[in-house]
């Protein structure tokens, strides 16, 4: 590969990782070709993409992205990668990984390490983890759910206290005539 092709290759790169907030960075080494064309095939299916990539690109690419990505260079960019990249959801690649392991009965891809809204996840043990975080949206959902509930009550007591105040002052009043 020249160096203009290598050039070429971390400027894509560059740019879809500073256009996906969330990409998971896996190792499918060990995986047959047929495993492997199964994970494209439902990274597809889903709306993430995957890409397998030389680590000194990788981290070319990542030293002109906003953001400290050390932590990946010496843990994570070693040994074969597969990037997966989502545009829409930091726990979509975590979901599609244990997807994935359930449906062919084998513990691969590995997770090396994640970067979510450029939180670094790094290891294995963080696959649980992200598989159950929460979209910006949900949050943002449960926040004026939260917000909206003392609001509700309040006005829900009021509305019902009227109605038997009423109710109390109409009868004291037929009372006294």
């Amino acid at each position: 590969m020249t160096r203009e092709e290598k050039g070429v290759i971390i400027e894509e790169l560059r740019e879809k990782f500073n256009t996906n907030p969330f990409f998971y960075i896996v190792d499918a080494g060990g995986m047959t070709v047929a495993q492997v064309n199964s994970l494209r095939r439902m990274c597809h299916q889903q709306g993430i993409e995957y890409l397998v990539v030389k680590n000194t690109l990788i981290k070319k690419a990542l030293e002109g992205v906003t953001g400290d990505f050390t932590p990946l260079n010496d843990k994570v960019l070693t040994g074969f990668s597969g990037v997966l990249l989502s545009a829409e959801s930091g726990k979509a690649p975590a979901k599609l990984i244990q997807d994935f392991r359930k449906q062919s009965g084998k513990g691969m891809p590995l997770l090396k390490g994640a970067s979510v809204d450029t939180a670094i996840f790094v290891g294995e043990e963080n696959l649980e983890t992200l598989a159950t975080l929460k979209s910006r949206q949900e949050l943002i959902g449960e926040i004026i759910g939260l917000l909206q509930s003392p609001a509700k009550n309040v006005v829900s007591a009021l509305q019902s206290g009227g109605n038997k105040l009423a109710g109390i002052i109409k009868t004291l009043s037929e009372k006294e005539g």
